[in-house]
């Protein structure tokens, strides 16, 4: 949808709207956002700090109210303040969202940490070499499209978003498969065998 700048047009009545809404006259979606777009935006802006993610939230309210106009109740409240209380809901939902991806992309730069250096080195020990191989194993063990990710990014030197580029997939997609490589050989590497044990020592 379209911004409608900084002014508001008239609150539409909102009975009537939401009968429209319900019977899916597109005209009725575009009276109730440019009356309360700008307003949906503020809730949001306040909640995220963010404009484009304002953006993101009006959109996805506004998407709401289309394709389940029957969730407002006009016996209930005022549309105007139905759409505050499930901006302001959207916009938590997205501040939380981001929260656990800040936190997932902490967990993985741990693991990858984690994962020793797969070339070895003249001083390694034996538990060194045990994990360098655990790794190659894990590594091979890896599905394809994860493998791929991991090797343009951490083995080629290149970002998430240029790895995606490279293998013509979506950032998103890029990023979930590196997400999910990394819990993977994390798995495998947090408990190496014990060399002595394997030797039936």
């Amino acid at each position: 949808m379209e911004s409608t700048g900084g002014t508001s047009a008239p609150p539409p009545a909102d009975a009537e709207v939401h009968r429209r809404l319900v019977y899916g006259d597109e005209s009725a979606l575009a009276e109730v956002y440019a009356a309360y777009g700008g307003l949906v935006r503020r809730v949001a802006v306040r909640v995220t700090r963010s404009p484009a993610a304002a953006e993101d939230v009006a959109q996805e309210v506004f998407a709401h109210l289309w394709s389940r106009p029957y969730t407002f109740d006009a016996s209930r409240g005022s549309l105007r303040t139905w759409l505050s209380v499930l901006a302001h809901r959207r916009a938590v939902d997205w501040v939380r969202s981001e929260a656990r991806h800040r936190k997932d992309t902490a967990a993985d730069d741990s693991a990858l940490q984690a994962i020793p250096d797969a070339g070895p080195g003249p001083d390694e020990t034996v538990v060194d070499r045990e994990r360098s191989l655990l790794l190659h194993t894990a590594l091979a063990e890896l599905p394809q499209p994860q493998r791929e990710v991991v090797h343009l990014a951490y083995f080629a030197g290149r970002t998430y978003r240029q790895a995606a580029v490279e293998l013509g997939i979506p950032e998103g997609t890029a990023k979930t498969r590196l997400r999910s490589a990394l819990r993977s050989l994390a798995e495998t590497l947090a408990d190496p065998p014990d060399p002595a044990l394997e030797r039936g020592a």
